[in-house]
C-alpha cells in the first residue's frame, strides 16, 4: 500500500493523540525522553494499548476478541511482506516505524501472542510460567526501546529482560486482590499456593501469617531479577538514560515498599509520594547517585 505524505502524518498524529489521552507507566511523552523518539514510541504504545483492550475490555466473547487480535496479527503480517492493505491509522504509522528503525516483527508478535494468552488464561501453573508469560507481554517493550536507539547488544536486551520481567511482577504483586476480583486472575503460581495451604479465595483477606512468606519469596526472586538488569540505564547516555533509571529506579522503590510492608498490609497497593517519584527524577539524573540508591534498595 503506497501511504502519502498527508495521509502519514494523519496517522502519526492519531497514535500521538491516542497515548497523550491514558496514563500508563509507559514512556510514551515523558520529558526525559530525545524529542525524536517520541513519536515512534507513541505508534509502538498506540499499538500496544489498542490490541491490551481488545483482551481486557468491554463485553466482547473471547471469540470477538481473538478475532480482532488475529486481525493485528494478519496486518503485522502485511507490514513485514511490505504489504499492507487496511487503512488503519496505526498500521500506517507502525509501517512507518518498522522500516525507518528497522524492528523485529517478532516482538510486536510477541506482545500479541501474550494478549491472547489473557483472553483464554487466568491461572499460571507455576513460576515459569509467569516468567514466559512476562518474556512476551513485557520484554518486547524495552527491546523495542533499545532497537530504537540503534542496535543493542545482547547484554543490553538481557538487562533490559530483566528490568521488564522484574516491572511486570513487581505490577501483578501490587494488584493482587484486584486482579483476582475484576478480572478474575491470579499471577500467584497455583503449585505454591497449593503448597502453603491457599487457594485462589485466600487472595481475599488472607491470613496474613500463612500467605506471608509465600509473597515474600516472590519479592525476593523479583529482587534478584532487577538486580540482573537494573545497570542498564548506567551504560547508556543522554536523555534516554536517564529515562530507563527513572523508570528502573521507580520500579525498585515500589518493590521496597512491598518488601518492607507489614504482613497484615501485605496484599495492600503501596503508593510512591510525589516528593519520592521527585528524588527518583533527581537520583537518575546523575548515574553514580542512581547506582548508590538501587544498590541500597535491592541489597
Amino acid at each position: 500500500m503506497k501511504t502519502d505524505n498527508l495521509q502519514l502524518q494523519q496517522a502519526y498524529d492519531y497514535c500521538q493523540q491516542l497515548a497523550n489521552s491514558h496514563y500508563e507507566n509507559f514512556p510514551v511523552a515523558s520529558v526525559l525522553l530525545p524529542k525524536r523518539l517520541r513519536r515512534p514510541i507513541s505508534v509502538i504504545y498506540a499499538f500496544s494499548r489498542t490490541a491490551d483492550d481488545f483482551a481486557d475490555e468491554g463485553d466482547a466473547s473471547a471469540e470477538t476478541r481473538l478475532h480482532q487480535l488475529d486481525d493485528y496479527s494478519l496486518a503485522l503480517r502485511q507490514i513485514s511482506d511490505q504489504d499492507y492493505q487496511g487503512d488503519a491509522p496505526i498500521f500506517i504509522a507502525l509501517a512507518d516505524v518498522i522500516q525507518t528503525y528497522d524492528l523485529p516483527v517478532h516482538l510486536f508478535d510477541d506482545l500479541l501472542s501474550a494478549f491472547k494468552q489473557d483472553v483464554v488464561k487466568n491461572r499460571y501453573a507455576n513460576f515459569n510460567e509467569v516468567l514466559d508469560y512476562c518474556t512476551r507481554s513485557a520484554n518486547p517493550v524495552g527491546r523495542l526501546l533499545l532497537h530504537l536507539e540503534g542496535s543493542p547488544s545482547q547484554k543490553q536486551l538481557e538487562q533490559s529482560d530483566a528490568v521488564c520481567t522484574a516491572l511486570q511482577l513487581i505490577n501483578f504483586y501490587q494488584d493482587i486482590e484486584q486482579d483476582f476480583t475484576e478480572s478474575n486472575r491470579v499471577y500467584i503460581p497455583q503449585d505454591e499456593l497449593t503448597a502453603a495451604g491457599l487457594s485462589d479465595k485466600d487472595l481475599i483477606s488472607p491470613d496474613s501469617q500463612q500467605i506471608a512468606p509465600l509473597i515474600r519469596s516472590l519479592y525476593q526472586r523479583t529482587q534478584l531479577i532487577m538486580s540482573q538488569g537494573y545497570l542498564l540505564g548506567t551504560f547508556m547516555s543522554g536523555r534516554l538514560g536517564w529515562e530507563i533509571r527513572a523508570m528502573t529506579l521507580g520500579g525498585i522503590s515500589t518493590l521496597q515498599l512491598l518488601t518492607t510492608q507489614s504482613n497484615e498490609s501485605l496484599l495492600q497497593r503501596p503508593r510512591l509520594t510525589k516528593f519520592t517519584k521527585l528524588k527518583i527524577l533527581f537520583k537518575s539524573g546523575c548515574r553514580q547517585h542512581y547506582i548508590n540508591t538501587a544498590d541500597k534498595l535491592l541489597n
